[in-house]
């Protein structure tokens, strides 16, 4: 359970006493200064007061999967919250741009939070496993009584045992037959499960969910994508020459660019660093389209 929860904590960039240190997300409070850029999870709810061509997916709280624009700019209260362009929402992600905001809320009070808790509220449905055992301690209770009941009544009535010493005997007896070891065996054996799990990047918040995993057939998502990281990985370069290969994944800027397993610098390649600008000019012009705010001939890419 440890190495799940190392897996899911991630640090923050924050500033104190006016200087920019590294703090895991569940040190950041409110009234911290929190800055962030291309591949940062927000770790808070923040109100932006720098901003730098900053784009922001928050498909995780609006459904939308297209980055959001956001700005200095004040919003009315009243706002709807994907129209919130001066606010950066913890647990989004930053796709492209810089920004600096001071944290309004953490934790619950953040609005993944306030989702959370709507979820946390709602009646938990019980796994197949969890129901097996209930009706098995519900069977195993009531031999459990009957038997006890036997004995009491054929000692008392048939040996002619004192009632107290028949008493101690069915009480004695009734302890003696509750499996006091199968909680313990079912624990140990589900974290057994996670533990196996947890090698293979999947992260199981709940012990029982590993058997119901177990008996799954279909899973269903919806069109934001909601069970993958919506993280697209470059994983290899076609050039005139040579293909290459590229390693890391998602946003961490860690990785090589390789060529039949042997790792070739950056700099020695120097088509494929134009390609890198003209990708990043391409995706510039996108989203400056869809915002309206247009390029100068100036800056636009020449096609190749």
């Amino acid at each position: 359970m440890e190495s799940i929860r190392n897996m899911l904590t991630f640090q923050s960039s924050v500033i104190r006493n006016s200087t920019r240190v590294t703090l895991p997300v569940e040190e950041v409070v409110p009234g911290d200064v929190v800055l962030v850029e291309s591949g940062d999870k927000i770790p808070a709810d923040l109100r932006l007061f720098r901003v730098k061509n900053l784009f922001v997916d928050e498909s995780m709280l609006t459904g939308e999967s297209v980055p959001v624009e956001k700005s200095e700019t004040v919003t009315a209260p009243d706002t709807v919250l994907a129209e919130r362009t001066c606010l950066a929402f913890a647990g989004a992600l930053v796709t492209s741009g810089q920004a600096s905001g001071v944290v309004v809320a953490t934790g619950s009070k953040t609005q993944i939070g306030r989702i959370s808790q709507m979820v946390r509220d709602i009646e938990q449905i019980q796994t197949p496993l969890l129901l097996k055992l209930s009706q098995l301690g519900r069977q195993l209770t009531a031999a459990i009584l009957i038997v006890a009941a036997f004995v009491f009544f054929f000692g008392v009535f048939v040996r002619h045992y004192s009632v107290k010493n028949m008493f101690l005997a069915a009480v004695g007896l009734s302890v003696a037959a509750i499996p006091e070891g199968l909680p313990a065996i079912i624990t140990i054996t589900l974290a057994i499960g996670v533990k196996r799990m947890a090698r293979r990047n999947a992260i199981i918040r709940r012990l029982p969910a590993v058997e119901t995993l177990g008996s799954v057939t279909v899973i269903c998502s919806d069109k934001t994508g909601t069970l993958t990281r919506n993280e697209m990985t470059v994983t290899s370069v076609v050039l005139d020459s040579q293909v290459l290969s590229v390693t890391g994944t998602g946003y961490t800027p860690q990785g090589q660019i390789q060529q039949d397993g042997r790792a070739i610098p950056p700099r020695d390649l120097p088509l494929l660093q134009e390609i890198a600008k003209q990708v990043f000019y391409a995706t510039t012009l996108r989203f400056s389209r869809r915002t309206n705010t247009g390029l100068s001939a100036a800056t636009q890419p020449k096609a190749r």
